[in-house]
């Protein structure tokens, strides 16, 4: 009985492999990236469909848990082939500070990351209820504020500008809520949060969810508040850029009659060192190659562009997306080719 099972067992391995050599089997990756709804998830999930309908032989499986942060380190130790990069957090990354100031081997697996290309993550939508009775960041003192998930490079820096705004702490001026992405937004709608903050593109999918039902304001930076030493240190951040939410991006829900001044950040894709150049340089041109078709149908893919692929990258491109670009003709900065 025994060997029957190992006959039917050989028999059937013998079948999967020429089943698979028949078909020719695909090249998996993994990709991880924020949760659904927001701009990373949106670029890097459509990252992956179109590099798959470009490339039959390659699938990349999305996993939208957990935070940046965290997905940097396991593409350093390449558990993960592609992670969402951050020129903020890979800033903390290199320098050991920060989210990874415990974390002894941080520096050295950054040395382990490469880029693909940068796109704009969004501005900072610090969000909260019309009827809440917080209409500037001086009203936040005492309530339930979602920085960002625990841990994640976002919440450090909304941490720094809350602080450097209004003075307040948090967990001592206000109670700084600890929840993912998608569980923080479903709470903000249910009522047990009183200012949410996401960084998106406007108008993301997510916030133009909670202003269906609601009336909601912005919150924004006054001109005094970003004179302040400690909000200025965080607007020149790696990666730091400006931006205003306009009234009306949100419809007649918007109460905001002025434009808020916010701020934003530029991430990427980025890719361990540990992949080959010929895969990385098939996925990047492929992915371009394929987002010309698909920004017709999709309006916010037109802010992803090659012109800004290197834009504040501070991690060398991958060999093979370098391969890329230099192919088309783009120059590389120096500062920007992968040694050994």
């Amino acid at each position: 009985m025994r060997l029957k099972r190992h006959l039917i067992g050989a028999i059937a391995g013998f079948a999967g492999m020429a089943m698979a050599m028949s078909t020719g089997a695909a090249e998996f990756f993994r990709l991880a990236t924020l949760g659904p709804g927001s701009s990373p998830y949106l670029v890097m999930s459509t990252f992956a469909q179109i590099v798959g309908k470009e490339l039959p032989d390659v699938q990349i499986q999305v996993n939208a848990t957990g935070a940046a942060t965290q997905h940097a380190l396991e593409a350093g130790n390449g558990q993960l082939d592609f992670f969402m990069w951050s020129a903020s957090v890979h800033d903390s990354m290199m320098k050991g500070a920060n989210m990874y100031a415990n974390i002894a081997e941080a520096p050295e697996l950054a040395q382990n990351l490469r880029a693909v290309f940068a796109f704009p993550l969004g501005l900072y939508h610090i969000t909260t209820y019309a009827d809440s009775g917080i209409a500037s960041l001086d009203d936040i003192k005492g309530k339930k504020v979602f920085l960002g998930p625990p841990g994640g490079g976002a919440t450090v820096i909304m941490q720094k500008v809350v602080e450097g705004a209004t003075g307040y702490k948090a967990g001592q001026d206000f109670e700084s809520v600890q929840l993912g992405w998608d569980a923080a937004a479903q709470a903000f709608q249910d009522g047990r949060i009183d200012v949410y903050i996401n960084a998106t593109n406007a108008p993301s999918p997510v916030i133009e969810q909670m202003a269906l039902s609601h009336d909601i304001r912005f919150l924004g930076l006054t001109p005094e508040q970003m004179e302040k030493p400690a909000v200025k240190a965080v607007l020149s951040r790696p990666g730091g850029v400006l931006g205003k939410i306009e009234p009306g991006t949100y419809g007649d829900n918007q109460v905001n009659t002025e434009p808020v001044q916010t701020l934003g950040s530029i991430v990427g894709v980025g890719a361990g060192r540990h992949l080959a150049e010929e895969d990385v340089y098939r996925i990047t041109k492929a992915f371009w190659e394929g987002l010309e078709g698909s920004v017709q149908k999709t309006s916010w893919l037109k802010r992803i562009s090659r012109e800004n692929a290197f834009q504040d990258l501070n991690l060398p491109l991958h060999p093979g997306a370098a391969r890329y670009y230099e192919e088309i003709g783009m120059e590389i900065p120096p500062e920007l080719v992968a040694g050994e």
